[in-house]
């Protein structure tokens, strides 16, 4: 536990000291301060302006903000959509892969415009080379661009006073992508190559066996490899939350994930925007101590947990216990504990707090099966998304979601000490408090209606691969997971039916873009209040005292609307489990 607890440790310092320039960098991008970067893709970036006839000074009240970035989705969304029923006419297809079926091409479209990336299939047996960079590469920059829009567009609420614009969401979108994750991820894609990731177009490699097998009464005598441009989309998957795998096997591919060291950039990387949102937020409201309460708050939420899910996978199977199987750390083991499901090069320290990072971010990404993680370390991944993208959260809806509790915690602040909010100066009144009350509820709505609708028909029965609570938690994952922006599943839910390609589909869409809007609507009312100056009743935002409140909130929010069905599934399963012999507990 200990090299688990230095491990975590190093993951978090490190994407915090990177987050420190990189949220000070965003705040003179996204302001048009000065800064080297202009000085250097200034003329793309104006150059495009010109080509889409695109006027940059235009600010845009939060509903025509809002109106175009639907609709940017939307064309992405249904561009997506004709790529993958089209795929088998189109170039760079060398394996002759067929079209989608139609309810996974909208599937599948509905979750890479939203930064979902849920796949109900193997990407390696099903996906073109063209599919894979046009299709998916390409929305997990949108649709992470997208998000940071969303996050900035919000911190101008409160950073302004007394204006009708929010921003210009045409601005906001190109320098996220041209100013930030097309940087970041050539130095990640750069990177992996080097670190053994492959990227190419070559045709899947048949490898001749030197022994061997038979298999259904034939001999298997080679393997085909599958290749493929991995590194470039692999770097975006990670840096923007996307979490969509180019293999079925995610990061537990060794061409994704082929190092130790790749495997510790990956959970840098999917920290590093969220954290760097946090301390952008600081510097935008000309209080950098804001932007470290926000960070302070989502770190104290995540840690816990994150220690938890690696302390209960490190205890082992009790199960295997008693068949005398020993679980403690050899060499062999790689830190031993329950190794089903986990890759041995990785171990289960690092898996357990890979799956807690997917699943405290939205990316959703996998360096190990889920599925046979032990119940607790289970629950944890479901929770950490249970409790809204705020641990840190997806990038920019991380930081979205955690101001919109932010306000609720101000506001029962306020009705503390009989005394109207205030946040950053900006009267919280009954409007904000609607839209962010909104915000968070939609999504337990749609998990917890989805779940039970899955549970009472028989096609969502039917995709449960176990009984009793796993196969219930398996069915709550998914839901849980395609309402959360995540995209991680338990492997033993059979997600490519009818059923579920509709069903999840319209969970991620529904949270997408019903609950996200009223935090638009919300950055507009406090962009046109006026500031008011702080007094002796005024809640102090950047104190200790408020972040207990805030992650109380949270946490508060969180536990009555999932703890019932947390009890039917992990639970259950966990309090049916026999307990660790004492053999096991000695080491």
């Amino acid at each position: 536990m200990n090299a688990a607890l230095l491990l975590t440790a190093m993951v978090l310092l490190i994407a915090i000291i990177l987050a420190w320039p990189l949220g000070g960098y965003m705040a003179k991008i996204f302001s048009g301060s000065p800064c080297w970067a202009f000085r250097i893709l200034a003329p793309v970036e104006h150059g495009f302006y010109r080509l889409a006839g695109i006027d940059s000074q235009e600010e845009m009240s939060w509903k025509r903000y809002a109106l175009l970035w639907l609709l940017f989705n939307a064309i992405g969304g249904a561009f997506l959509f004709l790529l993958l029923l089209l795929q088998r006419y189109l170039p760079l297809n060398p394996q002759h892969f067929p079209d989608l079926p139609a309810p996974s091409a909208f599937n599948t479209a509905a979750s890479f415009i939203s930064n979902t990336d849920w796949q109900d299939y193997s990407g390696e047996s099903t996906m073109s080379y063209l599919s894979q960079m046009l299709g998916m590469a390409v929305q997990n920059f949108l649709s992470a661009a997208s998000g940071i829009a969303l996050a900035v567009a919000m911190v101008r609420g409160f950073s302004r006073a007394e204006k009708d614009g929010i921003g210009n969401v045409w601005v906001d979108l190109t320098r996220s992508i041209l100013y930030l994750l097309i940087p970041l991820s050539l130095l990640g894609a750069l990177f992996l190559v080097e670190q053994g990731a492959i990227q190419n177009f070559t045709a899947y490699v048949h490898a001749h066996l030197i022994q061997p097998f038979g298999e259904n009464g034939k001999a298997v005598t080679e393997q085909v490899i599958a290749m493929g441009p991995v590194a470039s989309q692999e770097a975006i998957k990670l840096l923007g939350t996307n979490g969509g795998g180019f293999f079925g096997a995610n990061s537990a591919h060794p061409f994704e994930n082929p190092t130790a060291l790749t495997n510790f950039f990956q959970m840098v990387a999917m920290f590093l925007i969220p954290f760097a949102l946090a301390v952008y937020f600081g510097h935008e409201v000309k209080d950098r101590r804001q932007g470290w309460a926000i960070l302070a708050a989502m770190m104290l939420l995540f840690t816990p947990l994150a220690l938890w899910s690696e302390k209960a996978d490190l205890a082992g199977n009790p199960q295997l216990a008693a068949l005398s199987v020993d679980q403690a750390h050899t060499p062999a083991l790689a830190g031993g504990g329950n190794m089903e499901g986990v890759e041995d090069r990785i171990g289960v320290a690092g898996s357990a707090l890979f799956g807690a990072m997917a699943t405290g971010t939205s990316t959703g990404a996998a360096n190990s099966a889920y599925d046979s993680f032990m119940p607790l370390s289970g629950m944890v991944n479901l929770f950490l998304m249970q409790l809204g993208e705020v641990t840190p959260g997806g990038v920019g809806t991380g930081l979205a979601s955690m101001l919109a509790f932010a306000v609720i915690a101000v506001f029962l602040g306020g009705l503390m000490i009989g005394r109207t909010p205030e946040f950053l100066g900006k009267k919280i009144e009954s409007y904000e408090i609607k839209m962010a009350s909104l915000a968070i509820l939609i999504m337990p709505l749609l998990v917890l209606i989805g779940t039970a609708v899955a549970v009472g028909t028989l096609g969502g029965r039917e995709g449960a691969v176990n009984p009793g609570p796993h196969g219930f938690a398996e069915i709550l994952y998914a839901l849980t997971s395609a309402a959360n922006n995540n995209g991680s599943a338990f492997g033993g839910l059979d997600a490519d039916t009818i059923f579920y390609n509709i069903i999840t589909g319209l969970c991620i869409l529904l949270n997408r873009y019903l609950a996200y809007l009223p935090l638009l609507a919300m950055a507009g009312s406090l962009a046109r209040k006026k500031r008011i100056p702080a007094g002796a009743g005024t809640l102090r935002t950047a104190s200790p005292l408020f972040v207990g409140l805030l992650i109380g909130v949270v946490l508060l929010v969180g536990a009555l609307n999932f703890i019932p069905a947390l009890a039917l599934g992990p639970i259950a399963e966990q309090l049916a489990t026999p307990p660790l012999s004492a053999p096991i507990l000695a080491h």
